[in-house]
């Protein structure tokens, strides 16, 4: 049986591949915040001990890593992957950030800087065994992703009086613009800020959440940084126009 062209054996290789690194991911968001090694020994002791594997981070990126294959398929060679695999290593740290930033309120520096020089490695292979566009388009989309919240962020700060949004948010924003380039980083922007707004307001509603409470941001950028990985760009920027426009367009 085969999706896309692929048989349905490979999506299950995939999915046991995606539960094993979501048991990883749920090491690393113990060790991350606490500036702990990741690749140690010590997780073989802990796995005999104490360390209970997260089912959840588990399940989600066997999921997630299902989706990618369907959405990228699987081509001849490996350049012609280079975009599933680039995916594949962005989605757990993704999650990674959605969770340590939501109960700590932190983005680990060492986790920025791993996307960062990812995200590098990525765009200077796509640039060379490609189109030097992509390489200039993941410069742009760097410096557009870092700048925006850098802007904001100080912009925000000197209206508010204290910090609005986390530097923390600044090198994430800028790590991402190397994987997705100019286009699709300024829509993550605009994404996330629409998530968070209208979570924002359910949290307040809900009495989740009062107006004096710091409300962690990365976990908006990493859903509207899904949304912009399984959806077509032309099908989101359809939808931000009408939503932009009040559909009078």
């Amino acid at each position: 049986m085969y999706f896309n062209d692929v048989h349905i054996l490979i999506y299950i290789v995939f999915a046991i591949i995606g539960a094993i690194v979501g048991f990883f991911i749920g090491w690393c968001n113990e060790r991350l915040p606490k500036y702990e090694k990741i690749f140690t020994k010590e997780i073989i002791h802990k796995y005999k001990t104490d360390l209970k594997p997260n089912y959840i981070l588990m399940i989600i990126n066997a999921i997630i890593y299902i989706v990618l294959l369907y959405i990228f398929g699987l081509k001849d060679n490996i350049i012609n992957n280079i975009n599933l695999i680039k995916y594949m290593f962005l989605s757990p740290m993704l999650l990674s950030v959605f969770v340590i930033d939501y109960k700590l309120q932190i983005i680990p520096n060492r986790l920025n800087l791993t996307m960062f020089e990812i995200g590098l490695i990525f765009a200077f292979l796509s640039g060379i065994t490609q189109n030097m566009f992509f390489l200039t388009d993941a410069l742009l989309g760097m410096l557009a992703g870092g700048g925006i919240f850098l802007l904001l962020t100080l912009i925000g700060g000197l209206i508010a009086g204290k910090e609005a949004m986390g530097f923390g948010d600044v090198k994430f924003m800028g790590a991402l613009g190397l994987f997705f380039g100019l286009t699709n980083i300024i829509i993550i922007s605009v994404l996330s800020f629409l998530i968070g707004a209208i979570m924002s307001i359910i949290l307040l509603v809900t009495k989740k959440k009062k107006k004096s409470d710091y409300i962690p941001f990365g976990p908006f950028i990493v859903l509207a940084t899904f949304i912009v990985t399984f959806v077509p760009t032309e099908t989101l920027i359809f939808i931000l126009g009408k939503i932009f426009t009040l559909g009078m367009l």
